[in-house]
C-alpha cells in the first residue's frame, strides 16, 4: 500500500498543477515546468522502489572437511580460504629460469586463439551487464513530421500543410527489485567470464610451459640415444674384429647389429615425438607448424623446489573456482528476477510537443500538446508459467552450487595428486639414479671382460640394454617431475607466493 499511495499522491499533484499551470506559459517556461514536475514524480517513484524480492546471496557450504582441511601431502601445513583471482601479470613460469620459455609464454599470451575467444566472451558479458544497467534509466525519444494533404470540410476542399514535433519519456520504477536482481546476475556473470578468461590464460601458459619442457627433455633423450648409438657402433666394430680373429661368433655379430638397429629405431621414434611437441607449441602460439621451429639446445630449466608449508590461500586463486562461485551468485539473483514477475509493473510516461499548420506558432498555446500518465499492469493467470520459472531458477541455483562444490573438490584433488607426485617421484628418482649408476658400472666391467675373452657377448648386450633403459627411465622421471611441477602451479592458480598474485574479487568492478 505504501508504494501505491506515493504514486497516487504524485499523480494528483500532476493533475492539479498540470494543464492550468501551463496555460499561457512560453515554450521555455513550459519545458522547465515539465522537467520540474516530472523530476519530482521520478524521485517519488524512486523512493517507492525500496525492496528487492528473492533471497540474498550466501556462498554455498564447501564439501565436508574442506572448511578446515589441510592438504594431506603437506602434513597439515596448508589451510583453506575463500575464492579470489590471481593477478594477470604474475609471471609464474619464470621460476624455471629459461629465457626461451619466457619469450614463448609471452608470445602465447598475445597470439593464442583460445585466449582471443575467451576475451571476446568476456567483452560480451560486460556488454550484457551494461545493457542490464540501462533498465535503471528512463527511455527518451523524439519525433518530427511534415505532411501536405487535401481535406474536405462542409463541402469545401482545401489543401494544406501540417507540422508536428514531440518529445517522449517513459520510465519503469524498479518497485520489486527485478532490475536490480538482473544487474546483480549480469555482474556475477561478467565476473565469472573474467575468471574464465583467467582460467584460459593459465591453462595456455601451463600448456606452453609443459610442452616446452617436455620437448627439451625429449632432446635430452635424443642426445642419450645419439651417444648410445655411437657406443653400439663401437661395440659392433669390436665384435666384427673379434669375429675376424675367430674369438666371436657370427651370432655375436648379429646380436650387435640387432642392438644397434633397435637403438636407431627408438631414436627415430623420439624424432617423431619431438616433431609433435613442436607442432603443439606452434598451435599454442597461434602459428602453423611450418611457421615455427625450435632449434635443439641443452635443457637449462631447473625444477623449482616446492616451499614447505604453502598456505592453501594459494588454492583460492584458482580462476575456475572463482568462476563457479560467481555463477552460484548469478543463479541466486535470477530467483529474484523470476519472483519479481509475480508483481505488477508500473510505467510512468510523459510527452510534449506541437501540432499545427505552420512553423511560426510552434510554442503558442493553441498548438501545444502534452500528456502525463501512469500505467499499472500485471498478469492474473498464466497457467503456472511464473511458478515454473521460479522453480527453474531454484533448480539452477542448486545445480550451480553442486558444480561449485565439485570444482572445489577437483581443485583439492589436483593439488593433492601433484604434491604426492612430486614427493614420490623425488624418492623414485633417487632409486633410479642409483640403478643407472650400477647399470653403467656393470656394462663397463662386462665389456672389459669381453675384450679379454672372459665374458660372452650376450652378457655385454644385456648390460648395455639395462644401462640404456635405466638412463631413459631417469630422463622420463625428470619429465614427470617437471609435468607435476607445472600441474601443481596451475592447480594453485599460478605461482608460489601467496601475497603476490592475490587479488580479491571487487563487486564494484563487476556490477
Amino acid at each position: 500500500m505504501y508504494h501505491f499511495s506515493v504514486i497516487i499522491r504524485a499523480w494528483r499533484f500532476f493533475d492539479s498543477a498540470g494543464f492550468e499551470g501551463f496555460v499561457g506559459m512560453s515554450g521555455l517556461a513550459f519545458g522547465a515546468a515539465c522537467r520540474r514536475h516530472w523530476a519530482l514524480a521520478v524521485l517519488l517513484a524512486a523512493g517507492a522502489a525500496g525492496c528487492a524480492v528473492g533471497p540474498d546471496y550466501a556462498r554455498p557450504a564447501l564439501p565436508p572437511g574442506a572448511e578446515a582441511a589441510a592438504f594431506k601431502a603437506e602434513d597439515g601445513l596448508w589451510t583453506t580460504a575463500s575464492p579470489a583471482l590471481a593477478a594477470a601479470d604474475g609471471a609464474w613460469w619464470q621460476v624455471y629460469g629459461d629465457a626461451t620459455l619466457d619469450a614463448l609464454v609471452l608470445e602465447a599470451n598475445q597470439a593464442n586463439p583460445t585466449l582471443a575467444l575467451a576475451a571476446a566472451q568476456y567483452r560480451q558479458a560486460a556488454a550484457l551487464l551494461q545493457r542490464a544497467r540501462a533498465a535503471y534509466f528512463p527511455v527518451l525519444g523524439a519525433g518530427a513530421s511534415v505532411a501536405r494533404g487535401r481535406s474536405l470540410a462542409n463541402g469545401v476542399s482545401a489543401i494544406g500543410d501540417s507540422h508536428a514535433w514531440s518529445l517522449q519519456a517513459s520510465w519503469e520504477p524498479d518497485l520489486w527489485g527485478g532490475a536490480r536482481r538482473s544487474v546483480e546476475a549480469a555482474g556475477d556473470e561478467a565476473a565469472a567470464s573474467a575468471a574464465d578468461l583467467a582460467a584460459a590464460r593459465l591453462a595456455v601458459q601451463a600448456a606452453v610451459v609443459n610442452g616446452y619442457l617436455q620437448l627439451r627433455l625429449t632432446d635430452e633423450q635424443r642426445a642419450l640415444y645419439a651417444a648410445t648409438i655411437a657406443g653400439y657402433e663401437k661395440s659392433l666394430a669390436l665384435t666384427q674384429a673379434q669375429h675376424r680373429v675367430g674369438v666371436a661368433t657370427v651370432a655375436d655379430v648379429a646380436l650387435a647389429q640387432n642392438t644397434l638397429a633397435a637403438a636407431k629405431a627408438q631414436a627415430i621414434d623420439l624424432d617423431l615425438t619431438r616433431r609433435q611437441l613442436e607442432h603443439a607449441l606452434a598451435a599454442l602460439l597461434g602459428k602453423t607448424p611450418a611457421a615455427f621451429a625450435l632449434p635443439v639446445t641443452p635443457l637449462t630449466a631447473a625444477l623449482p623446489a616446492t616451499p614447505p608449508g604453502l598456505p592453501s590461500q594459494l588454492l583460492e586463486r584458482r580462476p575456475d573456482i572463482a568462476a563457479a562461485e560467481r555463477r552460484v551468485a548469478a543463479a541466486n539473483a535470477r530467483i529474484g528476477v523470476a519472483q519479481a514477475a509475480w508483481f505488477p509493473n508500473l510505467v510512468l510516461s510523459a510527452s510534449g510537443g506541437y501540432q499545427g499548420s505552420g512553423f511560426g506558432p510552434w510554442f503558442d498555446a493553441p498548438g501545444r500538446v502534452w500528456a502525463l500518465g501512469a500505467a499499472l499492469a500485471g498478469v492474473l493467470f498464466d497457467g503456472g508459467a511464473r511458478s515454473a520459472q521460479v522453480d527453474e531458477a531454484k533448480a539452477a541455483l542448486d545445480a550451480a552450487a553442486a558444480s561449485y562444490r565439485l570444482t572445489v573438490l577437483s581443485g583439492f584433488q589436483e593439488v593433492e595428486d601433484n604434491l604426492a607426485a612430486l614427493n614420490e617421484l623425488a624418492r623414485e628418482r633417487v632409486a633410479q639414479d642409483e640403478a643407472a649408476r650400477a647399470a653403467h658400472q656393470s656394462a663397463a666391467v662386462l665389456l672389459a671382460q669381453y675384450r679379454a675373452g672372459a665374458a660372452p657377448y650376450t652378457a655385454v648386450v644385456t648390460a648395455q640394454a639395462l644401462a640404456l633403459t635405466a638412463d631413459r627411465a631417469v630422463l622420463q622421471l625428470r619429465a614427470r617431475q617437471f609435468a607435476a611441477s607445472v600441474a601443481l602451479i596451475k592447480a594453485i592458480g599460478g605461482g608460489w607466493e601467496a601475497e603476490s598474485g592475490l587479488k580479491a574479487a571487487n563487486d564494484d568492478d563487476t556490477r
